[in-house]
Parts: structure tokens; sequence; C-alpha cells
């Protein structure tokens, strides 16, 4: 198990979320890219039946930074706390999911419960392995009340109606993302 120095998995972090608060105010997530090492795994749970994996930079920009932020281009994903273990070359790192527009009490829209991504530093000052998680039922309740409200973006409302067909979503029954946890203790 490589260790890393704590420093540079601080510079890491510190450059990584200034480019994911940058990406929230452009709406442009394709920057995020260069952050993966170019055989890096993405993954995340879609719910009962299915997992979403994206195997290298390519796949990671087009899907997670193309396909899966349609709709979803001006939210944020402010980071609230880092966790940094210099020995593994692991971070965890807790964030939320708000939304560009506001509901009738004036406050964002925002997704509940937590959110956050486990990271694998491989190095160069890119991740070689991603694991996010979030809350889906909340994410389905916020969806709904905006589309509710009229303040769901046509392409998200486009998204919900499609079902489970976009690229990178595989049957949860299809893939052990077990199977693909860093190595060590």
């Amino acid at each position: 198990m490589a260790a890393f120095p704590r420093a540079e998995l601080e510079e890491m972090m510190r450059r990584f979320v200034a480019a994911n608060d940058e990406a929230g105010r452009t709406g442009d997530w394709a920057p995020l890219a260069q952050f993966y090492a170019p055989d890096a795994l993405y993954t995340w749970n879609n719910g009962s039946s299915w997992e979403f994996v994206a195997h290298g930079r390519q796949q990671i920009l087009d899907w997670v930074f193309g396909t899966e932020m349609e709709g979803l281009e001006k939210w944020t994903y402010p980071y609230v706390r880092t966790l940094i273990d210099d020995q593994k070359g692991e971070v965890l790192g807790i964030w939320r999911q708000v939304a560009p527009v506001a509901g009738e009490d004036g406050q964002p829209y925002e997704i509940g419960g937590t959110g956050g991504s486990w990271f694998r530093y491989g190095g160069n000052y890119q991740w070689s392995w991603q694991r996010d998680f979030f809350d889906h039922a909340n994410a389905g309740s916020a969806f709904l009340a905006m589309a509710k409200d009229g303040k769901l973006s046509a392409e998200m409302q486009r998204r919900m109606a499609q079902g489970s067909k976009m690229p990178g979503w595989v049957r949860l029954s299809e893939f052990d993302w077990y199977g693909t946890l860093p190595k060590g203790d």
C-alpha cells in the first residue's frame, strides 16, 4: 500500500474542490476529468437495480461529467468535510447537493441526506478510483418537488421519464463494486 505525503493529498483536495466549485459556478463539469488517471474507475449506486460504472478518463469525461450532469449543470456540490488517510492514499469528502433555483420559501432546493465521495489517490494529482454515495430517496423527493413547482429543468424531466437507460448504467446483479475496492487493510 503506497503512502503519500499528507501535504500532497491536501493540495490534491484543494485543487479538486476549487475545480468543483468553479464547475458549479459555470455549469461546465468537463475540466474535472483532468483529475482522473487514464485508467481510473468511478462508480456509484443507482438504487436497488442499477450501478453506474465509468472505466477510464474518457468515460468519466463523457458520462460522469457529460450525460450524468445533463440537467444538473448549475447545481453546486459544496464540500463540507474532508477526511484524509495519507497512509492508504484515500480521501473521504462529504458534500451537499444544492439546486440553482429556490423554492417558495426563497431557499434553494437541496437533496437532503449525506452525499459524499470516497477517493483513492494515484499520485500526480489524479484519482485512480472514486465511489460516490447519496440518498436516492431524498434525490427523488427533491426532483419531484421541483417538478411539481415547475422548477425542474426540462433535461432532468426528460431523464427521469427515460428511466435507467443512460450510458454507464449496469444492472446491479452484473457488477460487484466490492470487488473494485482499493486493496489494503
